[in-house]
């Protein structure tokens, strides 16, 4: 079948009648956009029970789309997530793709099979504006000339991208190929992460100096007054403001958005928020009575309402789909001392999960997730179907009619048939990856922990990774919390899902 064939057939199983379907056949492919938070809980987002704070353009996807209950991201870290999101691999099958140092070179191999690359090949303009974390060049790379390769070479057609994460240095954007607004005078950047090369002040020595305190790492170079992990000297007029990090990629964006209303485009929107270090645009300060977290979040909203109002302006809401998720569970103390455990008051940013951010508990894979296309999927609806992130590369090749080929997307389902039927089932397990490869395994109600010798906490978080020498299991229906261990009373079933993960393992491979 034909991509076009394919995407009409698609539509005209949703429609509503035949001369409904006859319309839809002459439809130009939907645009897709994802919007990808950071360290974003599946409890900070009204529409999943948030009361603490508002959050009214996510509640406005939800109530004019899908919202799914059982959606997860593939791990509990940032890197992993990307990488599986885009390449529809669940990254533990190789080694190298934990989180990543800014200076790591690129994750994905160029020219790979990615989410990017399939919608290129159906014609769509695709970009990412935002957090990359998936490393770039190929060992020992030179700030200062062509960084590459990078999202160009593995199916985007544009990048405006944040290289790692914010609390990381460098603290600079790279446009396409080379670092965003670097004055020809600056000094040339350099960064390690192996020796010190700056001989300013750092976060240690000079901690009475910082705009936010850092607690646990976090103290080496100082950029906008806020010490980041790792070394770096020079490109000062390159550096960013933190404040205006949430501006600038949500007007860029907006740019993609606007610059290619007439052709079919995907935007990959990879915001920093609320990853550390929270700091909220000034306009931002106060909205919360939880600090600089709360206040982010609010950011966050924002920035997914200035996706909204441009959807709207241009006439593109009705045939866009708008994808929000986040790529790991939420985190307090992360390495600043912004005061997010103490003002988090009643707020349960992990809903009614058991486990954060780093862990393999629900609260560390578990997303709020929301899907949009007012075209096709019926308003305010709510799926408690089982998909996963690592679900985007095969949904979106079905889509376009891209058949995969044996080793593409070798963990990815199409989950299609839940837009059209919120309780349709298309996969009836997941992993689910903590950090140090913690594995977790749902199918169906039942969630497996794979037994593990691995330190119980991540570093000075005091958060508990579910790390146990015993086997742990959990009836999900009745113990969201995971707090009752099954393991003893059905041992039949450990074993049967411990086998079961063993053969996922080995297969290389889950999808059918």
């Amino acid at each position: 079948m034909t991509n076009t064939a394919c995407l009409r057939a698609f539509l005209c199983s949703v429609a509503v009648s035949a001369s409904a379907c006859l319309a839809a056949a002459a439809e130009r492919p939907p645009n897709i956009i994802i919007i990808y938070a950071d360290d974003l809980g599946y409890g900070d987002v009204g529409a999943y029970g948030a009361t603490a704070l508002e959050t009214p353009e996510m509640d406005r996807l939800a109530r004019e789309g899908m919202r799914f209950t059982s959606a997860y991201s593939t791990s509990a870290t940032c890197t992993p997530s990307r990488y599986s999101m885009l390449t529809g691999e669940y990254a533990w099958r190789g080694d190298g793709r934990g989180v990543a140092p800014a200076d790591a070179p690129l994750l994905i191999p160029p020219g790979s099979t990615t989410l990017g690359s399939i919608l290129q090949e159906a014609g769509y303009y695709t970009a990412i504006v935002g957090k990359w974390h998936l490393g770039l060049g190929t060992g020992n790379l030179d700030w200062n000339g062509k960084i590459a390769p990078g999202p160009l070479e593995v199916g985007f057609d544009s990048s405006f991208i944040i290289p790692a994460t914010v609390d990381r240095v460098p603290t600079v954007y790279i446009e396409g190929h080379y670092i965003y607004g670097k004055d020809e005078e600056d000094e040339p950047l350099r960064v390690s992460y192996r020796q010190r090369i700056d001989s300013s002040p750092s976060g240690q020595e000079a901690r009475d100096t910082l705009k936010m305190d850092w607690s646990h790492g976090h103290n080496q170079s100082i950029a906008n007054g806020i010490s980041r992990i790792g070394w770096q000297t020079g490109a000062e007029s390159a550096h960013w403001r933190d404040e205006d990090i949430a501006d600038v990629l949500s007007s860029r964006a907006v740019e993609v958005i606007e610059n290619n209303k007439d052709r079919p485009f995907f935007l990959y929107f990879s915001l920093h928020d609320p990853h550390v270090p929270r700091v909220p645009h000034e306009r931002f300060v106060g909205a919360t009575d939880m600090g600089p977290r709360g206040d982010v979040i609010v950011q966050i909203d924002w920035c997914v309402g200035e996706i909204n109002r441009t959807l709207d302006r241009l006439g593109l809401t009705e045939n866009t789909i708008v994808i929000l998720t986040s790529d790991n569970g939420p985190v307090l103390d992360d390495g600043y001392k912004d005061e997010s455990a103490e003002r988090i008051g009643d707020h349960k940013p992990a809903g009614p999960f058991r486990g954060w951010k780093y862990s393999r508990f629900e609260g560390g894979t578990r997303m709020p997730t929301i899907i949009r296309w007012p075209a096709r999927v019926p308003a305010g609806t709510v799926s408690d179907s089982i998909i996963s992130q690592v679900d985007f590369p095969a949904t979106f090749a079905a889509l376009t009619g891209r058949e995969l080929q044996e080793n593409e997307a070798p963990d990815s389902f199409n989950f299609l048939p839940v837009l059209v039927n919120p309780e349709a089932t298309v996969r009836e397990h997941v992993v689910q990856q903590g950090i140090r490869n913690l594995l977790g395994f749902r199918r169906g109600d039942w969630k497996y922990h794979h037994p593990s010798n691995a330190n119980t906490t991540a570093w000075e978080t005091g958060i508990d990774l579910g790390s146990r020498p015993y086997p742990q299991l959990y009836n999900l229906a009745e113990d969201l919390g995971e707090t009752n261990n099954l393991a003893e009373e059905h041992p039949e079933l450990v074993e049967e899902l411990h086998a079961e993960l063993e053969a996922l393992r080995a297969a290389g491979r889950s999808r059918p």
